[in-house]
């Protein structure tokens, strides 16, 4: 795997992998890698991509002042040897003033999908992500870029960066990767004293809770007191948002004829985490035949 800390180094390397036929394929990412960002390795070789770049940037532009930018999980020799492991062919490992040279001023706002839940709790994130994301694309340019579903309103922050701006990438989504007990993976979760991270799948119990009651019939305000009560025995987490959504607005809707998200973000201690349940339109469902349902579970269980 060859290690690229310039953007000259970084492009050379995808020259060079286009002149030989390769598909580019491109995994942004923030290191302390776990399965999660592996499995968009795996996706992005599974998109026909035969030449597959990672980037490790903890992105200063994304964090408010009183956010954990300095003790965000690092381990770069870690996250090497991992990358290696998983076949990847060139890490773009860039330092901040590469990304941001003196005197870059320029930002990109997304308006409208950016502004609820995490635009309102965290002014100025998604800003600073489209920025860096958009930024990287233009370095690496790959024909297919990689998302973990986890980080949703993220994933849907910059598919609608991609359209407007008429980004050349193709988009691939990762469905959540999790831990045996439920959990989604997060490089924060390093954060989780012992005693916190044997409560932390309680979280997604929770927004479990939400998606059965909205399968009942039951109102998304219903639904949202579901996903608190839930938690309401275990004083340990402080609920920031427990919501019922449209995934194309990340607002809260009555409907019930296409996708909905139950989302969530909470503290656990020092740790906030963020997580997400797709809830199928109930039609949907109901028109599943029963082999591709029993699939579906079987699925959902190897999981």
């Amino acid at each position: 795997m060859r290690i690229c800390r310039s953007i000259e180094e970084i492009r050379d390397a995808v020259v060079a992998a286009r002149r030989g036929g390769a598909r580019v394929g491109f995994v942004p990412t923030m290191g302390f890698l776990h399965e999660g960002h592996l499995s968009l390795v795996d996706l992005a070789r599974a998109s026909g991509c035969g030449f597959v770049a990672v980037s490790i940037f903890v992105n200063p532009t994304q964090f408010g002042p009183n956010e954990d930018f300095a003790r965000y999980p690092r381990d770069e020799a870690r996250d090497i040897g991992l990358l290696e492991a998983r076949g990847v062919d060139v890490l773009f490992l860039p330092p901040v003033e590469v990304v941001y040279p003196a005197g870059h001023t320029t930002r990109v706002t997304v308006a409208g999908v950016s502004e609820p839940l995490e635009g309102e709790r965290r002014p100025g994130h998604f800003e600073g992500v489209a920025t860096v994301v958009l930024k990287l694309f233009n370095v690496v340019q790959p024909d297919v870029a990689a998302f973990g579903h986890k980080d949703a309103q993220q994933c849907a922050v910059i598919a609608r960066m991609v359209r407007d701006l008429d980004v050349p990438v193709e988009l691939v989504f990762a469905e959540t990767t999790r831990e045996r007990d439920g959990l989604a993976m997060s490089s924060r979760n390093a954060y989780l004293a012992a005693e916190e991270r044997a409560q932390a799948p309680r979280f997604r119990e929770a927004l479990d809770a939400g998606v059965a009651a909205i399968r009942r019939g039951a109102s998304t305000a219903e639904a949202e007191a579901a996903m608190v009560a839930s938690l309401a025995s275990h004083p340990a987490f402080e609920i920031d948002y427990l919501r019922i959504v449209d995934p194309g607005t990340f607002r809260t809707t009555e409907e019930r004829d296409r996708e909905l998200l139950a989302v969530g973000a909470v503290r656990l201690g020092r740790t906030r985490l963020i997580d997400n349940l797709r809830i199928k339109p109930l039609a949907t469902e109901a028109s599943v035949q029963p082999r591709e349902a029993v699939q579906s579970r079987s699925n959902e269980e190897r999981s």
